[in-house]
């Protein structure tokens, strides 16, 4: 006898404020046969407001190799099982990739649900254009790897969604400006909360301001623009400090303002 596999039901929950979360969420987490969650505690407590009752099982960034294995298991058996993460939707700067690959090499239904992502909630109140943007997510915590990170958006001229934690933030925003110049951001924190609030304001002037940040918080940063006046010996000297070879540093150059490469390396010499 062949079971019928289960499916799996990918589950957003609010980034702040319960009353996001959405009539179908609410249904699945009621119906499932189980909730696999980032932490069962704050997963429970969501259900406790929300009057469900229902079993919940720990999947998280530790432990999601072994924990995915039992739940493609109890799927393969034919039980529905939901995931979410602590807030927002999975896979997205949260665990839950892992458990979607291994579905998907077994063959089991993946039903994504719409909802609540902090990223997308900041970005459509920045006021750029952003017809076109690009997600990054968390940079690294060590400050090499980090700048390493940020010369990678040079080449970048649609907005960037970053996230920060608030004991990070003010370093990474020296970062960018060390790297990136001058750039209009928008500062999005504790998004759909009583503290919500959106600052609207460049590197330079939020750096020189000193403004402490707390919460959670989302970092809209104007992309490049490829029609600015560039200062060639500031953007070689940016690049050599992050180690970039003279090579590299003219690749670099050329290709984001269209300058001349006997030129930049005149300016290496």
């Amino acid at each position: 006898m062949t079971l019928n596999k289960g499916t799996l039901y990918l589950v957003p929950t609010p980034i702040g404020n319960i009353e996001d979360i959405s009539e179908r969420a609410k249904k699945v987490l009621s119906s499932v046969d189980y909730i696999a969650c980032e932490d069962t505690r704050v997963t429970s407590k969501l259900l406790s407001l929300l009057n469900i009752k229902n079993k919940t099982f720990s999947c998280h960034e530790h432990n999601e190799i072994m924990a995915s294995k039992k739940i493609i298991e109890d799927l393969k058996m034919g039980l529905n099982i939901a995931y979410s993460s602590d807030a927002g939707s999975p896979c997205i700067s949260d665990p839950g990739e892992i458990l979607v690959k291994k579905a998907i090499e077994n063959n089991i239904k993946i039903v994504p649900l719409p909802g609540p992502n902090a990223g997308l909630t900041a970005l459509i109140a920045s006021g750029l254009d952003i017809s076109h943007f690009y997600f990054y997510g968390f940079l690294d915590s060590k400050i090499s790897k980090k700048e390493a990170e940020i010369a990678g958006f040079l080449k970048i001229n649609v907005p960037i969604i970053i996230y920060e934690s608030p004991h990070r933030v003010s370093e990474t925003l020296k970062s960018l400006f060390k790297i990136l110049g001058n750039r209009k951001i928008i500062i999005a924190r504790e998004l759909t909360k009583f503290y919500e609030e959106f600052i609207y304001t460049t590197l330079e002037e939020i750096l020189k301001n000193e403004i402490k940040l707390i919460g959670e918080i989302v970092i809209i940063i104007e992309g490049n623009s490829l029609k600015e006046d560039i200062d060639l010996d500031s953007k070689i000297t940016k690049l050599k400090e992050l180690k970039y070879s003279n090579r590299d540093i003219v690749n670099i150059i050329n290709s984001l303002y269209d300058a001349n490469k006997n030129e930049i390396k005149k300016k290496l010499i």
